[in-house]
């Protein structure tokens, strides 16, 4: 069973803490998301999981944590999002040069197969037209060089919970308006430049559940949940497809073990908080020894 942790917050961030109590008590409670009182038991002993995928903007506060999942025996990489957006986009996370730092420091302690960058959501803005991303992702890849063998890009998706957030920042805020934009002779430009940048830089770069298709570019389609780097770097993993993820995902089957409405990163973009007053009063109570990532 490979573990995502965590399409649904961002556990290294917010919950390493727990997640390693989690891991030292052998399983972890998981709410399904569309129903609360149903609940899961999944098991976190080294021989049923298989491999842990961890997503994060933030994973610094898991840094010191890495031993220990190295001496328990568990195989894991970490998705990594790095961007530098202007602070309204996104108020609580740590300037760029620390992130840059910190993905440093996990590359040097994992090795750059572990470590993929993620430029994503791409958002075309007043604030962050095409020439913003042109120049943003040339620095960051170059940045990034020898830390990573891959970048996974996607364009942002407007789900109705985020489009109202976006409004003012964003005048592609109808899916007519983004089908148009992913397809547009400019997008096609950004992406082809960043196609070229990151190979120059020693990345691999992949999409990520996009509906078109950038393989013409030198974007082929990826996963994120990837059963070939999960194998190559020691664990196990089916090419299952995971049925619950949206039709153009490619990534394998796994269990997600995060909460909806618990990270505090304030992105307007985010598409895991829907309510930020109620993941600022989870994160506030939070109890780091309970079975369950949040008992509300």
């Amino acid at each position: 069973m490979i573990i995502s942790a965590s399409r649904r917050t961002d556990i290294p961030a917010f919950y390493s803490t727990w997640l390693m109590h989690r891991i030292r008590k052998g399983f972890c409670l998981v709410p399904n998301p569309f129903n609360a009182r149903q609940v899961s038991r999944i098991s976190l002993l080294p021989d049923k999981v298989d491999a842990f995928v961890f997503w994060s903007k933030n994973p610094e506060p898991m840094l010191k944590f890495l031993g220990e999942l190295d001496s328990r025996g568990f195989i894991y990489y970490f998705q990594y999002t790095l961007n530098d957006y202007p602070q309204d986009f996104e108020p609580s996370i740590p300037n760029v040069n620390r992130r840059l730092d910190t993905f440093k420091a996990f590359s040097n302690r994992l090795g750059p197969e572990k470590m993929v960058w993620r430029y994503d959501p791409i958002i075309i803005s007043p604030a962050t037209d095409y020439s913003f991303h042109t120049s943003t992702f040339e620095r960051l890849a170059y940045a990034l060089r020898g830390l990573t063998r891959r970048v996974i890009i996607s364009i942002i998706d407007l789900y109705h919970k985020t489009s109202k957030r976006m409004d003012n920042l964003t005048n592609s805020n109808d899916t007519r308006g983004m089908a148009m934009l992913r397809n547009a002779p400019e997008m096609l430009e950004l992406l082809s430049h960043i196609a070229d940048t990151a190979r120059a830089a020693g990345m691999r770069p992949f999409s990520c559940a996009e509906e078109f298709n950038y393989s013409n570019l030198g974007i082929p389609a990826g996963s994120c949940i990837d059963c070939k780097l999960i194998n190559d770097i020691g664990g196990r993993s089916s090419a299952k497809k995971d049925r619950g993820q949206r039709a153009d995902c490619r990534c394998v089957v796994s269990r997600d073990i995060g909460v909806y409405d618990t990270c505090v990163h304030g992105c307007l973009y985010c598409y895991s908080t829907r309510n930020w007053g109620l993941a600022r009063q989870r994160y506030s109570e939070h109890d780091p020894e309970t079975s369950m990532l949040t008992e509300r």
